[in-house]
């Protein structure tokens, strides 16, 4: 098995200088530098993760939190991220929470307990004393898709992002627009925001009972949300926003179940742009994050904030788009107003 010894020879270099470029340490002339790396392509040296965890003090293990029953998206950037995490040299570790706060509480316990470089947050806990451990031990941490003050965080503009799709709706001609949102994260707040401020500008009175929260994001709880809209509004809507798309999945459901068209009787827009919203039927009209870009910048942000002793990276707000697909379709009579 080849040595960072065997490298340093053949190079006719020191073992601290190979080093140094194999844990990616600065002070390394290019020339040297592109010679090492060669020769560790061409011999495939695996440096020792045992004894570079010794000598650098570190543990090269990324802890990342994640709700018990993490949802598409979330799936879809966790995936991403971890992929950027491998190729920094970091395995992970998956600290599960669930929606009550005992569990938040054992993450915290959980976690203080795990030797860690780092921690990403897909997950937004509402235990102040969990950002309070990570913010007073410095443990490098960033969070993707919230803020927290003090923590930098990758995600998009989700209140102007709402309000970008409302006026879509508000554009066709739409006036009775309902709207499925949650009420336990920051983001599900800001959407339902974006709501009210879209409908606010265009002179829309907004109606308290056509916004239904629910308490989680997905699939059956768009099922659960549009079958109460039903209740409270009949079908006098012809829009709805819903603050996902899973949400939005399972409101359309619904509403073919009761024979209510999509588009023609009812225009749908979710948000987050999952990978099935392209193949549904019909195609959902939808709020794009940027899913590649937020995973690399993610991983990248924790990776220079382990790294780096300049401090904490700041906040990155990364540009959406609003995807028009055939889920919505202009109102037959947009002259009538609610």
């Amino acid at each position: 098995m080849v040595s960072i010894k065997d490298i340093a020879k053949q190079v006719g270099m020191s073992p601290s200088t190979v080093s140094r470029v194999v844990n990616g340490k600065k002070y390394v002339n290019a020339a040297k530098r592109e010679q090492i790396l060669k020769l560790i392509e061409e011999t495939g040296y695996v440096p020792d993760k045992a004894a570079r965890s010794m000598v650098l003090q570190r543990s090269f293990t990324v802890g990342i939190v994640i709700p018990d029953t993490f949802n598409m998206f979330q799936r879809q950037l966790f995936s991403i991220i971890e992929r950027h995490l491998e190729s920094f040299g970091y395995h992970t570790l998956f600290f599960f929470v669930k929606f009550e706060d005992f569990s938040e509480a054992d993450c915290l316990a959980r976690l203080k307990a795990e030797k860690l470089d780092g921690v990403i947050m897909l997950h937004e806990i509402k235990n102040p004393l969990f950002y309070d451990y990570l913010l007073k031990t410095g443990l490098p941490s960033v969070s993707a898709t919230f803020r927290y003050p003090g923590i930098p965080s990758i995600h998009v503009n989700e209140e102007q992002a709402s309000t970008d799709a409302v006026n879509h709706l508000i554009s066709l001609g739409h006036r009775n627009i309902v709207m499925i949102s949650g009420d336990g994260f920051t983001f599900g707040r800001q959407r339902a925001e974006g709501y009210f401020q879209a409908l606010t500008e265009a002179n829309i009175a907004w109606v308290e009972k056509r916004v239904v929260f629910v308490r989680s994001y997905t699939p059956e709880f768009g099922i659960y949300g549009m079958r109460e809209l039903l209740l409270r509004e009949g079908r006098n809507f012809t829009a709805l926003f819903a603050a996902t798309d899973e949400l939005a999945i399972g409101a359309i459901r619904v509403l073919r179940d009761e024979g209510i068209r999509v588009p023609e009787d009812v225009s749908v827009v979710g948000f987050d742009d999952i990978d099935i919203a392209n193949y549904m039927v019909p195609r959902l009209t939808t709020v794009s994050q940027p899913l590649t870009e937020m995973g690399e910048k993610t991983a990248l942000a924790l990776h220079r904030s382990i790294n780096s002793a300049n401090g904490i990276p700041p906040d990155q707000i990364l540009p959406y788009k609003l995807i028009i697909r055939e889920s919505t379709l202009a109102h037959k009579s947009p002259s009538v107003v609610a």
